[in-house]
């Protein structure tokens, strides 16, 4: 009965094992989405930003409004 002892309470670790290495997968697939947006997010902030910017430089007089809608598309694309 010694033995099966032992082999028991190896057989009781599975499940914290299991459920150990389920919640890190939740915590890393959760990372990798909020990761994800927060990309997303940025790359929208510039693209307004850039946006801005060359509105600003139509209305200075700086670009001919074919270099502006050029401009424009390339930045909404």
């Amino acid at each position: 009965m010694g033995s099966w002892g032992g082999f028991g309470s190896w057989m009781s670790l599975w499940p914290v094992l299991l459920l150990g290495l389920l919640a890190l997968l939740v915590v890393w697939v959760g990372s990798r989405r909020l990761d994800a947006r927060a990309a997303r997010a940025g790359r929208s902030d510039r693209d307004d930003r850039a946006l801005e910017e060359l509105r600003e430089r139509y209305a200075r007089g700086d670009l001919s409004e074919e270099e502006f809608e050029r401009r424009r598309r390339t930045l909404q694309t």
